[in-house]
């Protein structure tokens, strides 16, 4: 299960029926569950715990220092869950403060030369397509699908069952649900193919169609448009989507990516 090239530090915690290709560097404090698949030339340093199930593809990196000029060598994390397929040049930081870890859930899909900074947070389901570069403390959400080759500011927040297209610029928050692309970026529709496949009913897919065309058809400033999200029927997306756009504004946030006005029907 383990080839002859490959070199792990005797205090490494592997499973028994990890598998770890040649040329593989494990270090010290490195922890790997059940199951999980190391390609080819991976490095991965510690602290890292990495859960069960995990494919690991060749060439990618992760648990090194942070690219923090900050970081004065605390001890700090990689925390992977189960389930995930991290693909060839990947790099995932560890975090810079004492204690802190980037963290990576649960049956995610980095494609090749993604690159996750130090204290980012990665939620469930998510895709994130070839060569996109997460600066440090980028949160996205589960179900969050990011197009390829495109940059994410520096706390940024991405929100859940949200969609970015390639080669954006994405340097403010992305709302819950919604459709994103271009540079300077701005919201383009629902991202009804997703919602429709995380299952959303008819009615609730017609009360988001409804906020939507509040929050950026009306031409109500954004303050407005949420007050106005209350005389809908309420649901769970929309308390989400409400929630959200509220906490974007809160001080020292960078606010949500605004909307742009289009002459054809984006939410229809």
């Amino acid at each position: 299960m383990i080839h002859p090239t490959a070199i792990i530090h005797p205090d490494a915690q592997l499973h028994p029926s990890v598998q770890v290709g040649p040329y593989a560097v494990i270090g010290e404090q490195v922890k790997i569950g059940a199951e999980t698949t190391i390609g080819a030339h991976v490095v991965i340093e510690g602290p890292t715990e990495i859960g069960t199930q995990n494919h690991i593809f060749p060439g990618a990196a992760i648990g090194l220092e942070p690219q923090d000029l900050k970081y004065d060598g605390a001890k700090t994390w990689v925390k992977i869950g189960d389930g995930n397929r991290i693909r060839e040049y990947v790099t995932i930081n560890r975090a810079t403060g004492e204690g802190e870890a980037t963290v990576i859930g649960n049956g995610n899909l980095l494609m090749a030369y993604v690159h996750v900074a130090h204290n980012c947070a990665i939620a469930d389901k998510v895709i994130i397509s070839n060569a996109v570069s997460l600066a440090g403390h980028v949160q996205i959400d589960s179900r969050a699908v990011i197009g390829g080759v495109l940059g994410i500011h520096q706390f940024v927040h991405i929100g859940r069952g949200a969609m970015v297209g390639g080669m954006s610029r994405i340097d403010r928050d992305v709302p819950p649900y919604l459709l994103v692309e271009g540079n300077p970026s701005r919201v383009r529709s629902l991202n009804l193919v997703g919602l429709k496949r995380a299952g959303l009913s008819a009615a609730e897919l017609g009360i988001l169609k409804k906020a939507f065309r509040i929050l950026y058809r009306s031409g109500l400033p954004l303050n407005q448009s949420l007050e106005q999200l209350d005389l809908l029927p309420d649901n769970e997306y929309l308390q989400h989507l409400r929630r959200f756009l509220q906490l974007s504004q809160a001080s020292g946030r960078r606010g949500p990516i605004p909307g742009k006005r289009t002459n054809h029907k984006d939410a229809e």
